[in-house]
């Protein structure tokens, strides 16, 4: 049952947006930083000098050191790029409607939201709820940036769950409006952004979604970022009740009801593959062997309690059909989660020292299997947004990477930078 405790406190802000008049948007924004590739990052520096990039994922350059790196460049060049205007502050405490519209096999979809700040609060001690583990090094190198920006460069993406209508209404009139920035990404998905700041209608936002619980989609590595930053910043200090700017943090909020969210898997691949492997499967798992990638795709899809299973030595597909059971100290609404069924029995109990890599896309996982980087790969669908609830609300984070919001949103189309 969800919790009816306060909402975290929501305000707007006055964002710090590209100058249309001085750049072209679609050269300077860009993917969210775990997903840049080395190759994509050379080609976002080369797409302009004025590119987030620079500030959100700078390239490491010989001879670096504690006093000369890519977070003192990043400082260096925000704060550059506002004084020479490149970056204006908004007039207004704003809220940001932004709408991202796509396709998704075939059909396409529209995905709507707001960015706003929220104040911090310990996970799961409130009424903001993490869904999925971390690791600690993508959060030191979070940290190390915002201490040398003193702003949050891009959003954390957030979930909350309301039946009302009226967010949707503000949003939905805004986007008929002209927009104050729109770019397409590297995918063809159009990226677009306005600003609220009629007092009324921020109003009616904070008041709908007062009592509302809030759930981390992605960027868990940056709230827990914020929260370490604040814990430093507030050390010495009496009280945390007076307003600082490092409370707060940069979200994205969109409704989990909304129809235009997209979850897609990450698939699991695996090092070596013991000879026994099918021995070891059929103790907790029914195996039917399937034709091919195709096969798999339409039996599996949809499926409850299954996973698809390729292995390089045999090159044969199967489906793995959990028995049901072993998962006794697992919560009981979290026991028919894949992503918990993989990890839980096959990672835990079948192959407990197993190195595992990540893949999203079907062909390349096979491609690794086959060209020898991998033994085998398992095979999910996607996580469903109501198991993203019901992890959060059971306190049991899902493995890393259970869940891939699609599309992903672009950074640098608000920044909060503190003075």
């Amino acid at each position: 049952m969800l919790k009816t405790q306060p909402m975290a406190e929501i305000i707007p802000f006055r964002g710090l947006l590209y100058n249309v008049t001085k750049v072209s948007v679609e050269e300077v924004l860009a993917p969210p930083y775990d997903i840049i590739t080395p190759e994509c990052q050379e080609s976002l520096y080369n797409k302009s000098p004025y590119n987030i990039v620079r500030v959100d994922f700078g390239k490491e350059e010989p001879g670096d050191n504690e006093t000369k790196n890519k977070y003192t460049r990043a400082k260096r060049c925000l704060d550059a790029w506002i004084k020479k205007g490149v970056l204006v502050r908004s007039r207004k405490p704003s809220f940001y409607a932004y709408e991202i519209t796509y396709l998704f096999r075939d059909v396409r979809r529209r995905f709507l939201g707001f960015l706003c700040l929220v104040k911090l609060e310990e996970l799961e001690k409130g009424s903001i709820y993490p869904h999925e583990c971390t690791h600690a090094k993508p959060k030191q190198d979070r940290l190390n940036l915002l201490k040398a920006c003193e702003a949050n460069t891009s959003p954390i993406f957030s979930l909350y769950k309301s039946p009302a209508n009226e967010i949707s209404s503000i949003l939905t009139r805004t986007t008929l409006t002209k927009p104050y920035l729109q770019a397409a990404d590297i995918s063809g998905n159009l990226h677009r952004l306005w600003q609220i700041d009629r007092v009324e209608e921020i109003e009616t936002i904070q008041q709908e979604l007062s009592g509302k619980v809030i759930f981390i989609a992605d960027g868990h590595h940056r709230y827990e970022t914020s929260l370490e930053f604040r814990k430093e910043r507030s050390k010495g200090k009496a009280s945390l009740s007076d307003r600082n700017p490092w409370d707060y943090t940069l979200m994205f909020l969109t409704n989990m009801m909304d129809e235009g969210i997209t979850i897609l898997p990450t698939h699991r691949l695996v090092k070596q593959i013991p000879e026994d492997i099918h021995e070891r499967l059929s103790r907790y798992f029914e195996i039917e062997t399937v034709a091919d990638d195709l096969d798999i795709r339409r039996r599996l899809s949809g499926r409850k309690n299954a996973l698809g299973f390729f292995s390089r030595p045999e090159k044969a597909w199967h489906i793995l059909t959990y028995k049901g059971r072993d998962l006794s100290e697992i919560h009981p609404d979290l026991r028919e989660i894949d992503v918990i069924i993989l990890h839980e029995v096959i990672f835990n109990k079948i192959l407990p020292n197993a190195e595992i890599g990540y893949e999203m896309d079907i062909e390349k996982a096979l491609d690794r299997v086959n060209r020898g980087e991998y033994a085998m790969a398992f095979f999910l669908n996607p996580t469903r947004v109501e198991d993203v609830e019901k992890s959060a609300l059971s306190s049991m984070r899902l493995p890393p990477k259970s869940t891939y919001f699609y599309p992903e949103l672009l950074t640098g189309l608000v920044l909060n930078k503190w003075k």
